[in-house]
């Protein structure tokens, strides 16, 4: 597996899932024992978080993953970036800027999500901000 070709596709992939609210990609790019704590503290795991999609409860019109650095630590890497989304969750506006880390592991040939803490943040990406 070339290591850093495999980690740019999977984040062009993963983004690609969460703007479409792919439900079954998304299922295989995360971990069984994936864990999400979002912007306000709540923790989600796997089936939570791809309820959120699969009930219709979440819809993106936009969602791009941005300034991400990525770390590798062997079989496993850290991506930092930040997440922008135009979203209605519930029937409410949903629309920010989240700083994330992802906790991204490799899976035999492929890599998967297995952790992610959003953190809200009223910067934009850019150089201006």
């Amino acid at each position: 597996m070339d290591d850093d070709r495999g980690l740019a596709d999977f984040a062009r992939r993963w983004t690609e899932a969460e703007r479409l609210g792919d439900v079954a990609a998304l299922d295989a790019l995360l971990t069984d024992d994936f864990t999400a704590v979002g912007p306000h503290g709540f923790v989600l795991d796997k089936k939570q978080w791809i309820d959120r999609y699969a009930s219709g409860a979440l819809i993106h019109d936009d969602f791009t993953w941005e300034e991400v650095t990525v770390r590798r630590h062997g079989r496993a890497a850290i991506a930092v970036g930040v997440q922008g989304q135009q979203s209605i969750y519930d029937g409410r506006d949903a629309d920010g800027h989240f700083r994330v880390t992802q906790m991204i592991v490799a899976d035999g040939a492929d890599w998967k999500l297995a952790a992610v803490h959003l953190s809200p943040t009223a910067c934009r990406p850019g150089p201006e901000a």
